[in-house]
């Protein structure tokens, strides 16, 4: 079958999870933190994704944005931050408003453009997606917004990708499934989707029983595979 949907994941595929705390060490007054953001920012990522698989594994869920919190907080307390309030609210309101790598507005123009449908499949709540969307201009070049919250379980459990084919109508053998996370492919890619890995920092493939179809740099080859 013909792919014709293309299906995105959000965090660290469409939108720069490292961007808020980038942001926010090169604001004034953040001296400290200006010298240990990447090592906050990674833990903060590090963490988030941990705690998501083990709400899944024990059945245990609570929504994307108390994750984001909690994981925050021990990001903040491992690098002896976890004092600096005003740090942690800035963090936080910044993580609403994520900046969109700079190949994507182009890259959903030019998908858009040739017919292909497009979705964001995330472990994010309605309304952060909608608030990073909405804060990148991605309105009118995002078709669906789908998000875990419907069933209550994270990525990658085949719930979630099913969710695809629920929400959007199509079979899983017109999509091709696009992410930063070689987890998330593997997932995908069990589920039956088509799948592009965007390795931007060049990692070794997850050695884990399904492998991706495409390994791409950055987004801006996505619409040559429709």
């Amino acid at each position: 079958m013909v792919l014709n949907t293309c299906v995105f994941d959000a965090y660290g595929t469409l939108f720069d999870v490292n961007a808020a705390a980038r942001i926010a060490a090169n604001e004034p007054n953040r001296e400290l933190f200006k010298k240990v953001w990447p090592e906050v920012s990674n833990t903060w990522r590090m963490k988030q994704l941990q705690y998501t698989w083990l709400r899944s594994m024990t059945d245990s869920y609570i929504d994307f944005w108390s994750i984001t919190q909690n994981s925050l907080d021990y990001a903040l307390e491992a690098h002896k931050l976890h004092n600096d309030l005003a740090l942690k609210e800035r963090l936080l309101a910044l993580y609403w408003e994520l900046q969109p790598y700079s190949e994507v507005s182009q890259m959903l123009k030019e998908l858009k453009k040739n017919g292909i449908q497009t979705a964001i499949l995330s472990n994010g709540s309605l309304e952060m997606l909608s608030g990073a969307v909405r804060s990148s201009n991605l309105y009118e070049v995002i078709d669906e917004i789908i998000s875990v919250e419907t069933v209550k379980i994270f990525k990658p459990n085949a719930r979630v990708y099913m969710q695809v084919e629920n929400v959007i109508g199509c079979s899983k053998s017109e999509v091709l499934f696009v992410s930063s996370n070689g987890w998330d492919i593997a997932g995908a890619a069990g589920f039956g989707f088509e799948t592009a890995w965007v390795n931007r920092l060049q990692d070794p493939i997850d050695r884990l029983p399904h492998k991706p179809t495409h390994i791409v740099g950055d987004l801006k080859s996505i619409p040559s595979f429709f």
